[in-house]
């Protein structure tokens, strides 16, 4: 199985994702947390828009899972880590998900590679038939 994050630390919130409103639950408290650890402006849209659609995945392709909230700081680097978790069917092809344009749902195929873009790191753990945890971090620059 794709590695589950565990319970929420002090600090952190852990979001159980098994209906639409619950995306909108861990928009609103990664927002607010990102909004508490400094960020602002388009920085808080894409933070946002990113677990956003970590939970549509969530929603989509496992029918229920959990995202993860955390600070994050290495050094002298501040930032929020989001972790989206599921025990669904895992993705088979991770390089083949990554590549713009791709989905399994006729969709847009924007998802994964979107995310990425709108975060600075990313990385994926999956498991065929155990699910997947998916890390996205963003990090806080200051001028």
């Amino acid at each position: 199985m794709a590695a589950d994050p565990g319970p929420a630390l002090p600090g952190e919130s852990r979001i159980p994702i098994q209906v639409d409103g619950d995306i909108v639950t861990a928009r609103q408290q990664g927002r607010a947390l990102a909004e508490r650890l400094g960020f602002n402006g388009s920085d808080l849209t894409c933070i946002a828009t990113a677990i956003s659609e970590l939970g549509r995945n969530i929603l989509k392709y496992a029918g229920r899972g959990a995202v993860l909230l955390r600070p994050a700081q290495v050094g002298s680097k501040h930032g929020i880590v989001v972790i989206a978790h599921d025990e669904g069917p895992g993705i088979p092809d991770l390089a083949l998900a990554m590549q713009d344009g791709y989905s399994t749902s006729n969709g847009l195929g924007l998802g994964l590679p979107g995310t990425r873009r709108l975060m600075d790191e990313l990385s994926i753990s999956s498991v065929v038939g155990r699910g997947t945890t998916v890390t996205v971090k963003k990090w806080l620059v200051k001028p």
